[in-house]
């Protein structure tokens, strides 16, 4: 059993900043790949960027490449997302996952643990 807690979001003007953090609780290992995934209304779940142990591998989503940044501590359990120059499309409930797979895939169904996410809203 692993509990992934995300925090940082809030509301910003397009064209900011915020950073999340995501702290991992219970049995976790530091070999699980790690990712950030969003979700606005009305939409699917999708992959904003993936983060493997030990951050050799990592994909970006083709709308945040450039602004978005993932990283991760290991000592911690804990994997960050530094966000900038965000912009209205990106308001979204943004998750946190890890997954057993060291290099985790692409899709929500890789991964088997999730946060309870944070809102994101990106104000014109």
């Amino acid at each position: 059993q692993v509990h992934l807690t995300e925090s940082g979001g809030g509301l910003v003007q397009a064209g900011g900043s915020l950073r999340l953090s995501c702290a991992a609780s219970g049995r976790i290992f530091s070999s699980y790949g790690k990712a950030w995934f969003r979700q606005a209304p009305g939409r699917e779940r999708e992959v904003v960027a993936t983060i493997s142990w030990n951050e050799v591998n990592i994909f970006y989503a083709d709308s945040v490449k450039g602004r978005f940044t993932i990283s991760r501590d290991n000592a911690k359990n804990t994997v960050d997302l530094q966000m900038n120059n965000l912009k209205p499309e990106d308001t979204a409930v943004y998750y946190c996952a890890a997954a057993f797979n060291a290099v985790p895939g692409l899709e929500w169904a890789d991964y088997d643990y999730w946060g309870q996410g944070t809102q994101v809203t990106v104000s014109s």
